[in-house]
């Protein structure tokens, strides 16, 4: 028998969004809602599973966890890729790592909502009118702003055509974007430098890599109008956390919308959850049922073919293994 491990299931919903049952008897699935952090005390708790199933970044698994798990043989990810994955040292250590593909541009849509929440202050206002007050901000329009992003790949080209239908003047800029790549978006291309000082709301959609880390510094958020908003609904470490904190304190922006962070779960102590001028989710981007419901099944799939002998969705080839 095989032992199955689903981790940070946060909402515990796994098990209905997948026929499990199929796997009978040959798996016995566990499921973990709780996040754990500490590397000694994950490999505890995972040492008898000999599959791992892991929703994008949430758990990270560098080789000192890896290295920590002798009976880890299949380590299965959402997405066909995971950074947090060391899948060097998951070839050395003999795990066969595979992914799901994820469908729809969910988060797309979330990060439009967080753009409106922090324009017309839906979180504010909810919160005034359940303590008995009526109007208590004044909105911003999109319509007429510019909407800046970084980023105009597959989810930057949906958010991109959304500002467009909201009539805003759309501008991008990425390391490899080209003049024709942003039009075919409805987008201009500019300068990064450009892309800061223009844009009234400024939204990242980059993959985190090490070309990425750090990208928006200081000097990126000192060009910005102290009018304009900053949403990252991609990945936290793109953005220089400890600049933008400097930023949103002094409020020389006017605000942030964030989805992503450093650390995740975010810290009960930490100083954005402490700051008036930011809407907060915890990495909600593509938690939705339609892309769990295209994951799950998948992922029985895979642990079915793995327990048949076969290699489905692989990340990384391991030595004489059928593909």
């Amino acid at each position: 028998m095989i032992h199955v491990a689903i981790l940070d299931d946060y909402q515990q919903v796994a098990l209905g969004l997948a026929d499990w049952r199929s796997l009978d008897p040959a798996a016995e699935i566990k499921v973990f809602p709780d996040h754990l952090a500490d590397l000694d005390a994950l490999a505890k708790r995972l040492h008898v599973f000999e599959c791992v199933v892991l929703m994008r970044e949430r758990t990270p698994f560098p080789r000192t966890l890896f290295e920590k798990l002798p009976n880890l043989r299949l380590l299965i990810t959402s997405g066909m890729r995971n950074a947090a994955i060391d899948t060097d040292a998951a070839t050395a250590c003999g795990v066969q790592v595979c992914g799901t593909n994820l469908k729809g541009l969910a988060t797309a849509e979330l990060t439009w909502g967080l753009i409106l929440a922090l324009l017309r202050h839906i979180v504010t206002e909810d919160r005034a009118l359940q303590r008995g007050q009526w109007q208590t901000t004044l909105g911003v329009e999109v319509a007429g702003k510019t909407l800046g992003l970084l980023g105009l790949g597959r989810l930057g080209s949906e958010v991109a055509r959304i500002g467009v239908a909201f009539r805003m003047n759309v501008i991008a800029w990425s390391p490899n974007l080209t003049t024709e790549r942003a039009a075919a978006a409805g987008a201009t291309l500019v300068a990064k430098d450009e892309l800061f000082s223009q844009a009234d709301i400024l939204s990242i959609h980059l993959v985190l890599s090490e070309r990425t880390a750090g990208l928006v510094g200081g000097a990126d958020l000192a060009r910005m109008k102290p009018t304009a908003f900053l949403v990252n609904s991609s990945r936290g470490p793109i953005v220089d956390e400890t600049a933008l904190l400097a930023a949103l304190k002094a409020r020389t922006i006017a605000g942030a919308g964030l989805d992503v962070f450093s650390v995740e779960p975010l810290p009960l102590s930490d100083t954005f959850r402490q700051l008036d001028n930011v809407v907060l989710t915890p990495h909600l981007g593509y938690v939705t049922q339609e892309n769990y419901g295209h994951h799950f099944p998948q992922v029985v799939e895979i642990i079915r073919a793995y327990i048949d002998g076969r290699v489905l969705k692989p990340i990384n080839e391991l030595p004489g293994k059928p593909l």
